[in-house]
C-alpha cells in the first residue's frame, strides 16, 4: 500500500531519488534544501514510510504552475505510482486555481507519452513554440 504525502520530503530524500534517476550531481543540500523551501509545494509518494518517488511544484500558485523534479525510483516504475503521483499533484492544483490555470514540464526523454496521457502537449505543435532551458552556471569566485 502506498501513501502520497504534502511537504514532507527532505533534501536527503531529494538527493537520493534525483541520483537514483540519474539526472547528473551537482546538488549541495543547503541548495536543495532552499529549493523545497521555496516550492509551490512537494510531494512524495511512500510504501511502508520510505520515499520511492517525488514531485515538486513551483510557480506563481494560482495561474502557472510548473512541475519540477518528477521521478520515480527507477526498481517501482511502471506499477502506477507515477500515474497515482502525478494525479494527486494535478488534483492538488485544481484546488488552488479559482478561473483555470496552466502546467508546464520538460519531460525526460522517451517519457513524453506518459504525461501526454494526462492531456499534456507537445511543444511545438500549431500554436506554441519549442519549450526551451537555460542553465546558468554559479558565477566563479577568482
Amino acid at each position: 500500500m502506498f501513501k502520497i504525502k504534502e511537504n514532507t520530503i527532505t533534501a536527503n530524500e531529494f538527493i537520493s531519488i534525483w541520483n537514483a534517476v540519474e539526472w547528473g550531481d551537482f546538488l549541495e543540500i543547503e541548495r536543495v534544501e532552499m529549493a523545497l523551501k521555496n516550492s509551490i509545494c512537494t510531494f512524495g509518494i511512500y510504501i511502508n514510510e520510505t520515499v520511492i518517488g517525488m514531485g515538486r511544484l513551483i510557480g506563481d500558485g494560482a495561474m502557472s504552475f510548473y512541475l519540477k523534479d518528477f521521478a520515480i525510483l527507477p526498481k517501482f516504475q511502471k506499477n502506477g505510482y507515477g500515474r497515482e503521483l502525478l494525479t494527486h499533484i494535478i488534483q492538488y492544483i485544481k484546488t488552488k486555481t479559482l478561473y483555470g490555470g496552466s502546467v508546464e514540464l520538460i519531460s525526460s526523454k522517451g517519457r513524453e507519452e506518459f504525461y501526454q496521457k494526462f492531456g499534456f502537449e507537445l511543444r511545438p505543435n500549431e500554436y506554441d513554440g519549442a519549450g526551451m532551458f537555460l542553465h546558468i552556471p554559479a558565477e566563479s569566485s577568482d
